[in-house]
């Protein structure tokens, strides 16, 4: 297969390729678009040691120059994987760590923090950092 050029090693969560820099890494995944196409999920590029990102936040990084990564990302999920396989991904609560989510909630034998845009977390599945104000056009209280 055209990876092994690429050195893979073997994860629990799919394979790594070891890239200089995020603009090669971004570079790899445009070459190789048929195969991600074919068998990958979501590529992924590792940020620091078991935190991950999306391609459109390394997009946004390496390309627009609109994201500047930092700790206390806002938008994440926490990715579970049993067998290989991703088998759920629960949004995360800014300030969350990913301890506070159950092993058995989430369903996995391992899981990795994945950090991401803003239109990659599903509208509405990111908790709210404020408590919700009563509806508009709904009955006040006293």
């Amino acid at each position: 297969m055209v990876l092994r050029f690429y050195h893979p090693q073997k994860r629990p969560c799919g394979v790594s390729v070891t890239c200089a820099t995020l603009g090669s890494a971004l570079s790899l995944v445009a070459e190789l678009r048929w195969y991600i196409r074919r068998y990958v999920r979501e590529p992924l590029f590792e940020f620091q040691p078991g935190i991950y990102f999306t391609h459109q936040l390394a997009q946004d990084v390496y390309y627009e120059r609109t994201v500047v990564l930092g700790p206390g990302w806002k938008y994440r999920k926490l990715y579970s994987f049993k067998d290989g396989k991703m088998v759920s991904s629960v949004p995360m609560s800014p300030g969350s760590t990913p301890e506070e989510y159950h092993q058995e909630y989430i369903g996995g034998d391992s899981s990795i923090e994945i950090w991401c845009t803003e239109d990659d977390v599903e509208e509405g599945e990111l908790l709210a950092e404020e408590e919700p104000g009563p509806e508009p056009g709904g009955p006040e209280t006293p």
